[in-house]
């Protein structure tokens, strides 16, 4: 490719359009988080910037949870009686003070913005795919179909440390085949710790096959050393040339670290970056890598220390899902991480607290596929796929309700209980919330009909918030202190602000069902659940689903204040960005 070539897709039409959807979307979540407050100005909206000399100007409806639809097309820029083009970075620079951007953030979240137009440009010079047509696409033509990123994060495609040949090369969207850089690091830095029924030599050769291991091997005795001395762990190339390399020299140096090269199967990068699924063998494990690179208010690192306890945690959650009749009757599964291997770099740790970057650039983990527990006639798509709109507008959740011929409230009911109900019993009966983001949860489909739900990313995002829960040894660490008041904001902001506010609208615009019946339906589910589960009649009172309110938690708010580490890893709740409360759309029903 040549150097013109890798950047084909910034083109002025592009940028122009780029731009103008990533501002409705600031206009729209700054609107939904009270930064900004647009006034009523005509038939539309009018925001002012912080010195009142530049007005945007646009149209919007307004949903329930303070949810705002604008217009991108209705979006327009005035100054002093001019109309000038909208500029998303003129835009951010204009309302520094309303948003809080200091000085030190500012730079950063514009780069974090430019890259995110940049990879909007580059999906709106993909060939179009409608939403008809994925909704009969395999589950990795779906992964890498996603065009919008996280729903309310503005700055959302950051990746920052990516150089344009590089994001060619693995961001999701561009669907790049991509094979895995192995090291051998030395037993006495090193750690592989993996579930019940897993053996480290069996383990890795089911992995790499015969014939990979034979040449890793054969190169480490090339250098007169023994492979019986090392452990073999999987790296993301992008790791390997711009940090392991440079940062661990001495380690490579030393023959702590020895690169083995690349082994033969390829992965396609999942909307996560740093995980891999396996296309040469999709029923073998996804690789979870570390990456060195700052996405959405973190460096994408992976923590040894942290990695040694990932198995057990995962090894729990299966045997309580599977223990549950209320669980197991949903369907709900979890897709486990079963091994994991950890690089303790003994220098950088002297040099730093157990939250450092520089503390989670070597190790990975491998979480089962989900493929092998597929029936006949059953597909997977991740859930992030429900909120995709494409080119012409069309919704995907709204061609799959199509495909499966049912009522849409039917579909949106076998949905609820495939992904709400599990998420409603883990919390009432167990203390235990998972992080049920579109991109931590894949949906079985069959004939476009969700059967059921699959969890994965389960030891760093479950908590269990009983702190007299007991769990086994490693497990407690999942076991979190949050306020009483803040518990059931893990289903109200993660599941209903988070999700439920965008894919209400886009099945309502697509004319599948209005809002009305999209929450009159939730609410049905949550009673039906409720119903069924009689004892814990005291917990559905003291956490009420149907409360007049809950409080309004702020995501963008937390990535402009740092968007380098925007949640304090050791005090989660503390980090809240809690701004007043949204109206509960199940309350009266």
């Amino acid at each position: 490719m040549s150097l013109s070539d890798a950047v084909s897709h910034l083109t002025p039409a592009h940028w122009e359009r780029a731009n103008r959807l990533l501002l409705r979307k600031a206009l729209a979540e700054f609107a939904h988080e009270r930064l900004l407050t647009p006034e009523a100005d005509g038939e539309g909206y009018l925001v002012r910037s912080d010195d009142g000399r530049t007005a945007y100007r646009f149209t919007a409806r307004r949903h329930a949870l303070d949810h705002w639809t604008v217009d991108a097309d209705s979006v327009t820029r005035h100054r002093e009686g001019a109309e000038l083009p909208l500029d998303a970075l003129d835009f951010f620079i204009e309302m520094r003070g309303t948003l809080g951007l200091s000085e030190a953030i500012l730079p950063v979240y514009l780069e974090e913005i430019s890259s995110t137009l940049s990879s909007t440009c580059y999906k709106l010079a993909k060939p179009p795919v409608t939403a008809a047509e994925l909704a009969r696409a395999s589950f990795q033509e779906v992964e890498t179909g996603m065009t919008e990123g996280h729903p309310c994060f503005v700055a959302n495609n950051g990746r920052l440390g990516f150089g344009v040949h590089e994001y060619l090369s693995y961001a999701p969207e561009t669907a790049s085949p991509v094979r895995l850089v192995w090291l051998a690091a030395h037993r006495s830095r090193a750690a592989f710790t993996a579930g019940e029924g897993i053996a480290y030599e069996s383990f890795v050769r089911g992995e790499l096959g015969a014939a990979t291991l034979a040449r890793f091997e054969d190169t480490l005795r090339a250098q007169g050393l023994d492979p019986a001395d090392y452990l073999l762990l999987p790296v993301h190339p992008w790791q390997w040339w711009n940090k392991l390399s440079v940062t661990f020299a001495a380690e490579v140096a030393r023959r702590n670290l020895v690169c083995l090269g690349e082994s033969e199967d390829e992965y396609l990068a999942q909307q996560s970056i740093r995980t891999f699924f396996n296309t040469s063998h999709p029923r073998k494990h996804y690789v979870k890598t570390a990456l060195s690179v700052l996405n959405m208010g973190f460096m994408r690192g992976l923590s040894a220390a942290y990695m040694e306890a990932t198995p057990a945690i995962n090894d729990w959650l299966a045997r309580l899902v599977e223990g549950d009749p209320v669980l197991k009757a949903t369907g709900v599964s979890v897709i486990r991480e079963r091994a994991a291997v950890g690089y303790r770099h003994l220098e950088y740790e002297a040099a730093t607290d157990r939250y450092s970057p520089y503390r989670k650039m070597l190790a990975a983990l491998w979480r089962e596929s989900p493929v092998p527990s597929l029936e006949e006639g059953e597909t997977t798509a991740t859930m992030a796929s429900l909120l995709h709109v494409d080119h012409e507008g069309g919704s995907f959740a709204a061609a799959l309700v199509d495909r499966s011929g049912l009522p849409a409230r039917e579909w949106l009911r076998g949905y609820l209980r495939a992904y709400l109900t599990p998420l409603l019993h883990s919390f009432y009966a167990y203390d235990l919330a998972f992080m049920p983001h579109g991109e931590n949860v894949i949906l079985v489909l069959k004939d476009g009909a969700v059967r059921r739900a699959i969890h994965k990313d389960i030891a760093e995002e479950i908590v269990v918030m009983d702190p007299g829960a007991v769990l086994p040894p490693g497990v407690d660490r999942i076991r979190v202190d949050v306020p009483e008041d803040q518990k059931a904001l893990c289903l109200f902001t993660d599941v209903f602000d988070c999700f439920f506010r965008f894919l209400a609208p886009i099945l309502a615009d697509a004319g599948v069902l209005t809002e009305d019946d999209f929450w009159r339906t939730v609410a049905e589910v949550v009673r039906a659940y409720q119903e069924s589960v009689p004892e814990l009649a005291e917990k559905f009172r003291r956490y009420d689903m149907f409360a007049p309110e809950f409080a309004l938690s702020c995501l963008n708010r937390l990535q402009l204040r740092d968007n380098r580490q925007m949640v304090d890893l050791s005090d989660p709740s503390a980090a809240l960005q809690l701004v007043g409360t949204l109206a509960n759309p199940l309350a009266g029903r």
